[in-house]
């Protein structure tokens, strides 16, 4: 896997961004007509946690601790709701290094690469050396997230796909990307 490739074709924040606001007001045919009203709330969702987002002082030094050099590249869609939580945390958290966004539906192969339980889940954020070559990769949601995600998929009538959705957004909210960042900072 030429990782490199892939790095080379992705977007910054602030294009992904840019296209997320574009997919919203000019929706093209296909998947952004399909899933428009999700692209309205992934915008929404980025641009709050990017204003409540702030890593406290402890996440910050285990950051400048670890020495952490290399890049980011985050496998995403704008209208996912676990993506439109953890991209703007990583922007933010990670300022120092380089971030990008590759597509996941424009980039198949990759995602395949990195799938969750056979499954193309979103966001896959991937930890890359300087070389390019992957350190460790996170995603698709924090643990919590998972926990809720599982406790839906063993009792989907009694804790439907609805009451799931309503509960990760409330914890996504009230922790303010913590979880995410915590995660991460284990990992590399």
């Amino acid at each position: 896997m030429d990782i490199k490739a892939f790095w080379d074709k992705a977007v910054t924040y602030e294009e992904y961004m840019k296209n997320a606001r574009e997919s919203v007001v000019h929706p093209k045919e296909g998947i952004e007509t399909e899933f428009h009203e999700y692209y309205k709330l992934g915008v929404h969702r980025m641009e709050r946690t990017m204003k409540i987002f702030n890593p406290d002082s402890a996440q910050e030094k285990a950051l400048a601790d670890k020495k952490f050099k290399g890049k980011i590249l985050i496998i995403s869609e704008a209208w996912c709701g676990d993506a439109s939580n953890a991209v703007p945390v990583v922007e933010k958290f990670f300022k120092d290094n380089e971030v990008r966004i590759t597509y996941r539906d424009d980039e198949p192969s990759l995602i395949n690469d990195f799938l969750t339980n056979g499954s193309k889940s979103i966001p896959i954020v991937i930890f890359l050396d300087e070389d390019y070559n992957v350190i460790i990769h996170w995603g698709p949601r924090p643990a919590y997230g998972r926990e809720l995600f599982e406790k839906h998929k063993k009792d989907p009538t009694g804790y439907d796909k609805d009451q799931f959705h309503n509960d990760v957004q409330k914890y996504y909210v009230q922790n303010r990307g913590k979880d995410t960042v915590d995660e991460m900072l284990a990992l590399i």
